[in-house]
């Protein structure tokens, strides 16, 4: 599961955070393998900017679920202050820990230059970070000056996270799992997919090339229902188009059919890996997006306004999945 951790309207941060929990702990329950948060800045509407401090408060919530960030945008962040959070975090909950990397800035220009100050981002800065984080996490080189403290030789598995196809090269070259943003991009999927396991060089970390794909999940007792509560993304997508960040927002009768038709077809191509329906519909989709990516991961996004709703889709999609 990939958490936003969405701020409901009228609700708090605290509020937001505590349903993070509460849903990691229902998906460990459920056997799901990893619970990842990503990094967005400037967006009233999400409460995970601080990702490395949210990926401790939920790995000290559960027990045995991998908890981690999909991702850090590195551009943000010195090599050595990813490597020494996450090292701190691996040596907290050892074998639990997963860094997902991504380059873009998760944010708007305005609040990109106050991330970055006067540094200048370049193409070929995101491989050279990501070599050094690599060796920041592993093995004390002799003669080594610059030590992540805790960090070094703590192994914390790095995945590289895209919606084009640089970074699915670049993990194929690096012999790196790789996690494609479909569940909002979905666009270039099979294209980078296929470039990543083409491609892929068999590394220290990875035999063979490991595919994690996004997939936004509204799971309901009906087909109905479920796009009923699937307006709340709708609403979401139409704020992103329009260039409004609110809160999400609870779920309106027949919102698609109140909009123009460029700003449906907008919202149509944002979701189109989505998967949203009765328990019947969500295992007949999700089946058919396994067979045709042959992901080895489906990272589900649910974000449904109602806390227990959102958990009964998780159940629903987890009995999918199982069967």
């Amino acid at each position: 599961m990939l958490d936003l951790v969405a701020v409901r309207e009228g609700a708090s941060v605290s509020e937001a955070i505590a349903i993070a929990v509460q849903t990691a702990q229902h998906a460990e329950q459920l056997g799901f393998t990893r619970y990842w948060l990503a990094e967005h800045h400037n967006m009233p509407g999400l409460a995970c900017s601080s990702t490395a401090v949210l990926v401790g408060h939920i790995a000290a919530a559960t027990k045995s679920i991998r908890v981690g960030s999909g991702g850090i945008m590195l551009p943000n962040h010195a090599p050595l202050v990813v490597a020494e959070a996450f090292g701190t975090l691996e040596a907290i909950y050892p074998g639990r820990i997963d860094l997902g990397l991504g380059r873009a800035p998760g944010t708007d220009q305005v609040t990109m230059r106050a991330l970055r100050r006067n540094r200048a981002e370049t193409e070929e800065d995101f491989p050279r970070e990501v070599a050094e984080l690599q060796q920041l996490l592993g093995p004390q080189q002799p003669g080594q000056r610059v030590i992540a403290s805790p960090g070094a030789d703590s192994h914390v598995p790095i995945w590289l996270l895209g919606s084009s196809l640089f970074s699915a090269q670049l993990a194929a070259q690096r012999g790196l799992p790789y996690a494609f943003a479909s569940h909002f991009a979905p666009r270039m999927l099979m294209q980078a997919i296929d470039l990543y396991r083409s491609n892929f060089v068999p590394s220290a970390a990875l035999a063979k090339p490991r595919v994690v794909i996004g997939v936004p999940l509204v799971a309901a007792s009906t087909d109905e229902e479920a796009q009923f509560l699937a307006s709340s993304i709708f609403q979401r997508v139409s704020g992103i188009v329009r260039g409004e960040r609110k809160s999400l927002q609870p779920p309106v009768d027949n919102y698609l059919q109140t909009r123009e038709p460029q700003e449906r077809a907008a919202i149509a191509d944002f979701l189109a890996m989505a998967v949203i329906g009765s328990p019947a519909t969500v295992a007949d989709q999700l089946k058919k997006i396994v067979e045709v990516t042959q992901a080895d991961e489906l990272m589900l996004v649910c974000d449904i306004f109602d806390t227990t709703l959102r958990l009964r889709s998780l159940d629903i999609a987890a009995a999918a999945m199982a069967a």
